[in-house]
């Protein structure tokens, strides 16, 4: 077997989103905003879809950046912010409901936001959110996605710099392929070739 067809590296196989930490948290915000967004805003409110397209937007491009991965690490990384900055508009939109409308944002400190940081750090399964913020009050819901928007916010900057240090340590996938075919041409430089050559002086057997 070559070296090309033997090497697992060559392009790894991505698209293991489900089990990152970063894409758990993102489908429980976005589960969480859906929810949200049908209970307190009003219907044919333009904020509706600008939440909910902005959460989508926070998930999908952690999955289609995994994806990418597989043969462009410079496309993975770039989705990944894609991601990262969806999530702090969705931040932005959550602040601004509560500030227009009276509501308390919890101080980092507080009882209530350690309590609530402390639950969400420990639990990343979106049912048991869906099942929480449909008996909520607003002011409880949008505090509890702030601080999903946050801890996601903090799992994806990690991410991010994995990817960096990954395409630093091995290149994009052009490199790779052409690091691949030079490690291919040395191997099998000096190898003896298997075919006899046939010159004047060989002598051919006539078949009976």
């Amino acid at each position: 077997m070559s070296p090309i067809s033997s090497d697992k590296s060559f392009i790894p196989q991505q698209g293991y989103y489900r089990k990152l930490l970063a894409y758990q948290v993102a489908e429980c915000i976005y589960d969480v905003t859906f929810i949200f967004t049908r209970r307190f805003l009003e219907k044919g409110d333009r904020t509706i879809d600008q939440m909910v397209q902005a959460a989508r937007s926070g998930k999908q491009n952690i999955a289609e950046g995994s994806a990418a991965g597989s043969t462009s690490k410079e496309m993975e990384i770039k989705l990944t912010n894609v991601a990262k900055a969806s999530l702090q508009e969705l931040l932005i939109d959550y602040e601004d409901f509560l500030r227009v409308r009276g509501y308390e944002i919890w101080d980092k400190d507080s009882p209530k936001s350690i309590q609530t940081r402390r639950f969400c750090q420990n639990h990343n399964d979106s049912a048991i959110y869906r099942e929480k913020v449909a008996e909520r009050s607003a002011e409880t819901v949008a505090n509890l996605a702030l601080i999903l928007i946050h801890q996601a916010d903090l799992l994806l900057h990690r991410l991010i710099e994995r990817q960096k240090r990954d395409f630093i340590q091995n290149g994009g996938i052009r490199e790779q392929m052409s690091q691949a075919r030079r490690n291919y041409r040395t191997q099998n430089h000096n190898q003896p070739s298997t075919n006899t050559p046939i010159t004047p002086n060989t002598s051919l057997k006539k078949e009976k």
